[in-house]
């Protein structure tokens, strides 16, 4: 009683009690959309995720379409054109990720249930990250590239130079791209992306740069080190790749093979 009759009776009080109380209330405040801000953050980095690989997609389509307008499309990058528009990207969160190792393993929660079939690209907002081994029900493990285990078939952009993108243990920052021919003509600096040889990944998909120039151990060929555009160790979100032709280049794939077995 006698702090209400303090403060409601005395003006110097009562100012002094008005403006702590709005200090405190606004501090609160901050505090509580700060909270909320943070509690949001796995949404919003989520769906900048989404919107980089658009991006990128749009980015490559755009190029494809003006290199048509100026000069006769061969069958390869008509085709290759056709596989880009139909890539479907279903989210992931990553579940488990390793990095130290010699052969590190991703899991992520999307399994068969929601469509994820192993050999299935997995790729981030800045570059790719691997490919679909094995699926459960809401889970799948992911061989990324960070496993002495993966290659895949990479190219510089702009060229038709195409070499295997794979780990060699060291750097989780770096990989290495192996069997660039003698005559092909880079710099360091210069993009590589994926081939678009198979079914796991479309062309033209970033993976790195190019950050050293060194010679394969027979000497026949370069050896690239390339910075990945992507850093494994504060990998969250990631996108599986869908394709639309996937199944049925596998299956004519698996034709072939068959064919070639019996030919033998």
């Amino acid at each position: 009683m006698s702090f209400v009759l303090l403060f409601q009776f005395n003006h110097y009080q009562s100012s002094v009690w008005l403006t702590t109380a709005n200090v405190v209330v606004g501090r609160i405040d901050a505090w509580e959309r700060s909270l909320l801000n943070y509690m949001t953050l796995g949404q919003v980095n989520q769906q900048l995720t989404r919107r980089n690989l658009y991006l990128e997609q749009n980015n490559e389509a755009l190029t494809r379409q003006l290199m048509q307008l100026t000069h006769d499309s061969t069958r390869t990058e008509l085709l290759q054109a056709q596989r880009l528009q139909g890539v479907d990207l279903l989210p992931a969160e990553v579940v488990t990720n390793s990095v130290l190792r010699k052969n590190n393993w991703m899991t992520v929660s999307a399994g068969a249930l929601d469509g994820v079939q192993p050999e299935m690209g997995v790729v981030c907002g800045t570059g790719i990250v691997g490919i679909v081994l094995i699926t459960s029900d809401h889970y799948s493990i992911v061989t990324p590239l960070l496993n002495g285990n993966s290659s895949i078939s990479c190219r510089l952009r702009g060229s038709s130079y195409i070499g295997f993108l794979r780990w060699d243990g060291r750097s989780p920052l770096y990989c290495i791209l192996d069997d660039i021919p003698r005559h092909a003509r880079f710099k360091i600096g210069d993009i590589v992306e994926t081939s678009g040889h198979g079914s796991t990944f479309p062309a033209g998909l970033f993976v790195g740069r190019v950050s050293a120039i060194e010679n394969s151990d027979d000497g026949l060929s370069y050896r690239l080190r390339v910075h990945l555009g992507m850093d494994f160790s504060r990998m969250q979100h990631v996108s599986i790749v869908r394709q639309t032709f996937q199944q049925e280049l596998r299956d004519l794939g698996a034709k072939a093979d068959s064919l070639n077995n019996e030919e033998q």
